[in-house]
């Protein structure tokens, strides 16, 4: 009788078990364009104030492209048609009047991996208050997300040369399109076809105690791209004068403070162009900090893409260059 009675609780806990494994929520994988924000909001809020405000922030430019391309494609939805696949869109900001006046992200609420910004507020003032204060935040989020993504789909098919290894010893996830171009001592250029152009990484070294003087860094780091440029990066032939890539002078870089693979760094965007010629384009600069070697590594993505929006060829470069590991 014992025997039996425990039998009894095993197939009952047996049976409680599968039932609460059964709740658990299947979520569908996340879709949509890189850098791409589906925005839930009523066609008569997006039209007035509060629709200024989200793009405001959310459709602010991009920096150190050679035109004005929003940093996310904004696609707005009424509250009545976001169902169904719309639903699983990566990256969502909701945004209604209501009792409530809340702000703040979910994550994975309808697919995955998805971030949602809920935007609520009594008044369209509240409400612009909350955009105005959390879209740093979200941005931030979003970006980081859809860096993911992106270094995500390229991983299904990687180049396998060691350029980088042999001369730098590091790694990059380059994917398999882009080849290696050209190779000297300290440096090494890899670059694919991209529609009316291409893109391009170039990778080299600088000695550990460069960029020491805070006071001189933008001039200091644009002298290092122009001496690259004259040494590695020549123009198109043209009779009697000089070309090569440098900074273009018109345009200060934008330098930043960032940490990557654990290392201190200087995130550098701006423009590039061609001494003496019509080439131009935007560029992307990571000059990291390795110590243990005694040197500053210096990765750099730019595009030529004449008359091209380059917002999401030079998103990608990013994520590639993010993924360097120091071996």
């Amino acid at each position: 009788m014992r025997q039996y009675r425990t039998l009894i609780l095993l197939l009952i806990f047996a049976f409680i078990g599968c039932n609460e494994g059964s709740n658990q929520r299947y979520l569908p994988g996340s879709i949509g364009a890189i850098n791409s924000v589906t925005v839930v909001i009523e066609n008569d809020l997006w039209k007035g104030a509060v629709g200024d405000k989200i793009r405001k922030h959310f459709a602010s430019p991009a920096i150190g492209l050679t035109w004005d391309e929003p940093i996310f494609t904004l696609n707005q939805a009424p509250k009545k048609v976001f169902t169904g696949a719309i639903r699983n869109t990566r990256s969502i900001i909701y945004v209604a009047l209501d009792t409530l006046n809340v702000a703040g992200i979910k994550t994975d609420m309808y697919a995955t991996p998805q971030r949602v910004a809920v935007l609520k507020g009594n008044t369209e003032q509240e409400l612009m208050k909350n955009i105005s204060e959390k879209a740093q935040g979200i941005i931030t989020a979003f970006q980081e997300l859809e860096l993911k993504e992106t270094q995500t789909r390229f991983l299904k098919s990687l180049n396998k040369e060691k350029a980088l290894t042999e001369k730098f010893n590091v790694k990059l996830n380059v994917p398999s399109i882009y080849k290696v171009g050209k190779q000297e001592e300290n440096f090494v250029w890899i670059d694919r076809q991209i529609p009316k152009g291409h893109a391009n990484i170039v990778a080299y070294t600088m000695p550990g105690n460069s960029f020491s003087n805070d006071s001189t860094l933008v001039t200091d780091i644009v002298r290092m791209r122009d001496s690259i440029g004259a040494k590695y990066l020549p123009g198109e032939d043209v009779p009697g004068k000089v070309t090569h890539m440098r900074t273009e002078p018109a345009f200060s870089p934008s330098v930043f403070e960032i940490e990557i693979a654990g290392r201190k760094a200087y995130e550098v965007r701006g423009i590039w162009d061609v001494k003496n010629d019509f080439m131009a384009g935007p560029f992307l600069t990571y000059i990291i900090d390795d110590v243990a070697n005694n040197r500053k590594l210096v990765l750099e993505g730019f595009t030529y893409a004449p008359a091209t929006n380059k917002r999401d060829d030079m998103f990608q470069l990013e994520a590639i260059l993010k993924t360097v590991r120091f071996l």
